[in-house]
């Protein structure tokens, strides 16, 4: 099994920063494609941003210029560094990975999701 952990949602202010991690754990062989997505109410779940296994970044059009991933494959953590959020960013924000595990399958794993509060 394997668990993706993600931490650091909270409530900020419009135009503030704050830093999401996601750890995965567990029965891991290798760690392929990492992503963040998010969901506010009422809407879908949209990806927000992407890190593949080889090092390249994809984002919405909504967060570029603003949001960061980045990722640890030592920790086995992806990282999403948002600054000068608005109203419009809150959401829950959930992570995802490809993982293979030690029995040689490949799945989709997602965390529990933590929420992001922009409001003044």
């Amino acid at each position: 099994q394997v668990q993706l952990v993600e931490s650091g949602g909270g409530l900020v202010q419009p135009g503030g920063s704050l830093t999401l991690s996601c750890t995965a754990s567990g029965s891991i062989l290798r760690i392929y494609d990492m992503g963040w997505f998010r969901q506010a109410p009422g809407k879908q779940r949209e990806l927000v941003a992407a890190i593949l296994s080889g090092g390249t970044v994809n984002y919405a059009d909504s967060v570029k210029g603003r949001f960061t991933i980045s990722r640890d494959n030592a920790k086995n953590t992806v990282y999403l560094q948002m600054g000068s959020l608005n109203p419009e960013d809150t959401a829950v924000y959930y992570c995802n990975a490809e993982v293979a595990d030690t029995q040689g399958f490949e799945h989709d794993y997602w965390g529990q999701g933590t929420q992001v509060t922009v409001s003044s």
